[in-house]
């Protein structure tokens, strides 16, 4: 079993920044590829951004690139999402996920693929 705990949410302006933190244990959590979703109060859940279990290859939802980052310190079983130029439509509760893989190239998109997940955190991006 893999536990996942997101931290970091919370209320910003819009043009602001926040950094979300996913903390892992239970299992090696360099054996994970790591994602982090979304969901907006009445839609569904939204992939947002995925990074291999090295943290060299990493994929972004168009919705967010050029504004996210996805990153990972596998010394500290913690993966990050830098979020900037937030936006209300950035507005969720945004999660954490793993999958086994040690594929250098493996960043899952869907939720599915996943095996694990955080309870989430609320981001909310003020107008």
């Amino acid at each position: 079993q893999v536990q996942l705990v997101e931290s970091g949410g919370g209320l910003v302006q819009a043009g602001g920044s926040l950094r979300l933190s996913c903390a892992a244990s239970g299992r090696t959590f360099s054996n994970y590829a790591m994602g982090w979703f979304r969901q907006a109060p009445g839609k569904e859940r939204e992939f947002v951004a995925a990074v291999s279990w090295s943290g060299r290859t990493t994929y972004y939802a168009i919705s967010v690139k050029g504004r996210f980052t996805v990153s990972r310190d596998n010394a500290k079983n913690t993966v990050y999402l830098q979020m900037n130029s937030l936006t209300p439509e950035d507005t969720a509760v945004y999660y954490c996920a793993a999958v086994y893989s040690r594929r250098n190239d493996y960043t899952p998109r869907t939720g599915p693929e996943y095996n694990y997940w955080g309870q989430g955190t609320q981001v909310t991006v003020s107008s």
